[in-house]
């Protein structure tokens, strides 16, 4: 692929784009605030189990 398809691809890209609603921003927001939770939520459990196991 050259720089010319890819101008021509990343162009249609972006003229089929569109700005989210309130509603669609609102929603992916939403998920992104859970799915970062549940990284920090994994992560300390498994420092606090490592923790345990070590005694200290």
């Amino acid at each position: 692929m050259g720089l010319r398809e890819f101008l021509k691809s990343a162009s249609a890209t972006i003229k089929l784009a569109r700005k989210p609603t309130r509603e669609e921003f609102k929603q992916a927001m939403k998920i992104v605030a859970i799915g970062v939770s549940a990284i920090g939520l994994i992560t300390f459990v498994i420092k606090f189990l490592a923790l345990a196991i070590q005694g200290a």
